[in-house]
């Protein structure tokens, strides 16, 4: 019998020319948090165009799906409510410019907004798993890293 539901989730891990890697900073639910850029699969969509749809409503960039880097196989209960959260993490590559707001400090959210986004480049040989707020986005970063050492050009 299953008590809670199952919330998928789709993010997409974007690194541009100077190998650097797009970090979102968002103020929500009362919590400022740090992750890849993504959101919630609707009912109807597909991940590749559910990933798509997220990096145009946030950035309004049109995006590429490059490869799977990891889906999650281990259980994460979701921050924010009773739900089961099943990820699904892509590398991208944008095909038209980005148009977001976007700081070189971490939370620069604007004075007096509840609901905040912002996004910054860290540099991949510099980003760690501290930078991320999310365990399941940590795990991704790992198997990104993992295979980035393993001689994966991106």
């Amino acid at each position: 019998m299953m008590n809670g539901h199952f919330n998928i989730r789709v993010y997409g891990i974007l690194v541009n020319d100077s190998e650097e890697v797009l970090i979102s900073d968002e103020r929500e639910y009362g919590m400022e948090f740090s992750k890849f850029p993504g959101g919630g699969l609707e009912y109807g969509e597909g991940l590749s165009a559910a990933i798509a749809r997220e990096f145009k409503e946030e950035c309004n960039v049109e995006i590429d799906v490059l490869r799977h880097v990891y889906t999650t196989d281990v259980f994460i209960k979701s921050a924010f409510n009773n739900s089961q959260v099943i990820a699904v993490y892509y590398q991208v590559k944008n095909t038209t410019s980005l148009e977001c707001r976007f700081s070189d400090k971490t939370f620069d959210f604007k004075a007096g907004k509840t609901v905040d986004q912002v996004f910054r480049w860290v540099p991949v040989d510099k980003l760690t798993e501290s930078d991320l707020t999310f365990e399941v986005d940590r795990i991704a970063l790992r198997a990104f890293l993992s295979e980035k050492s393993h001689g994966l050009h991106f």
